[in-house]
């Protein structure tokens, strides 16, 4: 693919990134994707999630659905039923999460229209024949003389038609008007 800015996605080896700066980095995005995984497991397959995770620098970070006295009930007794409290708070958890998640596709979709559009329009701008007017601060010293030869040119033909046409105008206002008995 032509003009590719990034190498795209790749598999990248579980080992300690050495540099601080790119440990901060890559850990940010993979809580992201994390988090986003978790997401859509809850979507998916209506299930109850609990995610703790503690940054580089030793931040705290979580992620629970629905929430997280649910989540660590469910982990510490699996079989144990959820209260009807529990429940609905279960299920306004869940339908936040679909609601949500509906808004992020379609601001994923309308992010991939509006980069086709401009993706488009550049091939579009590309491909179009520029005016000699877009490509003059372009032109050397030769073609500027030649330019103004042909303006000079152009200017001159003007003068004439712009004389004719004033000479036709002034003959015209001074003829003679014509009898209505011949």
């Amino acid at each position: 693919m032509e003009g590719k800015k990034t190498l795209g996605r790749r598999k990248i080896p579980l080992e300690k990134i050495e540099k601080e700066t790119a440990r901060y980095s890559s850990f940010s995005k993979r809580r992201s994707g994390l988090y986003k995984k978790g997401s859509e497991l809850v979507r998916e397959f209506d299930v109850n999630l609990g995610i703790v995770l503690s940054s580089p620098s030793g931040k705290p970070y979580s992620f629970v659905h629905p929430t997280t006295d649910v989540a660590l009930d469910r982990f510490i007794n699996p079989t144990t039923e959820l209260d009807l409290g529990a429940q609905l708070v279960a299920a306004e958890a869940r339908n936040k999460v679909i609601q949500n998640s509906d808004r992020l596709n379609e601001f994923d979709a309308r992010e991939k229209t509006a980069k086709e559009k401009i993706r488009f329009m550049d091939q579009m701008n590309e491909a179009r024949v520029r005016c000699w007017w877009e490509s003059m601060d372009q032109f050397n010293a030769e073609d500027i003389t030649k330019f103004e030869g042909i303006m000079n040119t152009a200017e001159g033909f003007l003068n004439v038609q712009l004389k004719q046409l004033e000479d036709g105008a002034s003959s015209s206002l001074h003829s003679p008007p014509k009898d209505a008995d011949n």
